[in-house]
């Protein structure tokens, strides 16, 4: 017997069949296998603001080798989220920017960032209470 759940924020409806979990268990897994690691999805919210030199990326996130930023541009390049743009200037000058597909993931970078700081918030607020409790305890 396939579960209707009702979802409050859209009139989509989702039905759990086994059928439609083994589907969304493979789309999650596309989705995660496309966008994993550290530094994917800070990089394409990097590139939001406009295009940007290797070295550029590098210093506004951090603590990324150049190795792995290499690494992570090719990825996204070749799903088609990242185009590398070489221009003929001495030295070779070469930007990356986010594609017109890259905008595909406007409401999950969304989601994803405002969960973040709900999460943020709830463990800061959690570990406050924790800590308080102790020191309740320690003076009883």
């Amino acid at each position: 017997m396939d579960t209707v759940i009702k979802m409050e924020t859209t009139e989509q409806e989702i039905v759990h069949s086994s059928e439609a979990c083994q589907a969304s268990v493979g789309a999650v897994k596309d989705a995660l296998y496309v966008l994993s690691g550290k530094w994917k999805l800070p990089l394409i919210i990097a590139l939001s603001s406009g295009p940007k030199r290797f070295n550029e990326l590098q210093k506004v996130l951090g603590e990324i080798t150049p190795k792995i930023l290499s690494k992570e541009l090719k990825e996204l390049e070749l799903n088609e989220f990242v185009e590398r743009k070489v221009y003929a200037t001495t030295p070779v000058t070469v930007t990356y920017e986010l594609t017109p597909y890259s905008r595909s993931l406007d409401k999950v970078m969304n989601e994803l960032r405002n969960w973040g700081m709900q999460h943020r918030k709830k463990i800061i607020a959690s570990r406050r209470t924790t800590l308080q409790q102790a020191r309740n305890a320690g003076n009883d």
